[in-house]
């Protein structure tokens, strides 16, 4: 048999359409679709969720509410979302995927609706803290189906595209959310993002449901592991906290987990506070301070991604944990740099080291993010990002409450700041230390 005829074979991808042809030699043998689909899903969930603070003033003025509400509605959907995250993740291993995601979005464009409708503060927050729940729905069904779809080589950039769409909805949703609350007034912004809420839902029934495993079993096909393992089911039975229990006992999952906790922790306490910063120490006018951010921190993000999604594909499974290497790389650069936003002064030194914070800890999130899928066996894999985002989420929620306590305490935002770099040094030593088990615990997720 040529070399051509056996990198071109045929594989069970889809269950009930039998046997499909791929070429192994494509890094992406399906393509880049569903990653872009699923780029979208999180660009949509991050835009909804962001027309708050953009529409904020106007909708306090409408309901006659004061800040503590004002910043009682984020977090009230972030604890919302926690609470669903490993039920999420146990439907996740068990449902059809792809339904969950479509049925999720539609879930945002209603309560959208219904956030437009809202007579008072008391149904509008509601609405919200359903949104927000139902933000984290999304995540670990969304993250197996990419695992699935994407093997090794390509997890990185699947990934990194998804965190791409997520974390440019967050200035687009503040942008988009003031803007058109002073054109055709706030309660038209909710109606207008449910259209293509709706849209998205329906470019994800686009997607074919994987068979699952099947990113592993093409890297299996590409080497020499044996595949039958990769297939197993859970038991029905197995409780969420045992299933969550069961994904903590593998050891470079722990320490990824660790590390992208702290460093959402710094990554919320950065971007939160970063306007108020630069309004204290630049002397800038609030809203050119938050322009300003958003826009350079945005592209710090970009560059971030893409750079650390090329990078960690590239190496990975040839150069041992290269994935954690690359993503602790990225890390120190993000450390660094933070250091500098808070200790260096001058409008442009800063501008430049956020920017290189910035990119530092994007081009990290897309090595762990896939780096954690490769750790977990395929039949896991729902209730392990669960645990992930379960985690991270916590940990992003904690940076802004940290900063606001501290800069209270001494009376110096500045200071303050520098609450957040033994986070980011610490995480620098947990990832180091996690890669001495990467490589054995991903060639047992690919055993099965």
């Amino acid at each position: 048999m040529s070399e051509a005829t056996r990198d071109k074979i045929e594989i069970e991808a889809f269950p009930g359409r039998g046997p499909v042809p791929i070429d192994l030699t494509r890094v992406a043998p399906f393509g880049w679709w569903a990653a872009v689909v699923i780029a979208l899903v999180a660009f949509i969930d991050r835009v909804e969720y962001n027309l708050v603070a953009g529409a904020l003033p106007a909708i306090q003025d409408h309901f006659g509410f004061g800040d503590t509400l004002a910043g009682a509605i984020p977090t009230a959907s972030a604890i919302a979302g926690v609470i669903l995250l490993l039920p999420a993740g146990r439907l996740a291993d068990r449902g059809h995927r792809r339904t969950i995601v479509a049925l999720v979005v539609l879930a945002w464009a209603a309560c959208s609706v219904v956030s437009g409708v809202a007579t008072t503060f008391a149904v509008f927050f509601a609405s919200r803290i359903l949104l927000g729940a139902a933000g984290q729905l999304y995540n670990p069904p969304a993250s197996s189906l990419l695992a699935d779809y994407y093997p090794g080589s390509a997890r990185g950039k699947a990934y990194g595209l998804e965190r791409a769409g997520y974390y440019m909805g967050l200035p687009v949703g503040v942008a988009l959310g003031g803007a058109l609350a002073t054109a055709v007034g706030w309660r038209s912004v909710f109606f207008i993002v449910a259209v293509p809420g709706v849209l998205v839902a329906l470019l994800v029934l686009t997607l074919r449901e994987p068979v699952r495993g099947l990113g592993d079993r093409i890297d299996q096909l590409r080497g020499t592991t044996d595949p039958d393992g990769a297939h197993e089911s859970v038991s029905l039975t197995t409780s969420m906290v045992a299933e969550a229990r069961d994904v903590l006992q593998i050891r470079a999952l722990r320490g990824i987990i660790a590390s992208l906790s702290l460093l959402y922790l710094g990554l919320g306490g950065l971007f939160y506070w970063l306007p108020t910063l630069l309004e204290r120490t630049e002397g800038l006018e609030y809203d050119a301070a938050a322009g300003l951010a958003g826009g350079v921190g945005g592209t710090g993000i970009v560059i971030g991604i893409i750079l650390g999604s090329r990078i960690g594909d590239r190496g990975h499974g040839v150069k041992p944990a290269w994935r954690l290497r690359t993503g602790l790389g990225f890390l120190a650069l993000g450390a660094v740099s933070l250091t500098g936003v808070v200790l260096l002064p001058g409008l442009p030194l800063r501008m430049t080291m956020i920017t290189l914070a910035c990119v530092g800890f994007a081009g990290a999130i897309p090595n762990l993010t896939a780096a954690s899928a490769d750790v977990v066996p395929a039949r896991r894999r729902g209730v392990g990002f669960a645990v992930l985002q379960f985690v991270t989420t916590l940990g992003g929620a904690a940076g802004p409450l940290l900063i606001g306590l501290t800069s209270d305490a001494v009376g110096s935002l500045t200071l303050a700041m520098l609450a957040l770099l033994p986070p980011m040094f610490i995480t620098l030593v947990v990832l180091h230390r996690t890669t001495q088990w990467y490589d054995d615990d991903a060639r047992r997720a690919l055993a099965g």
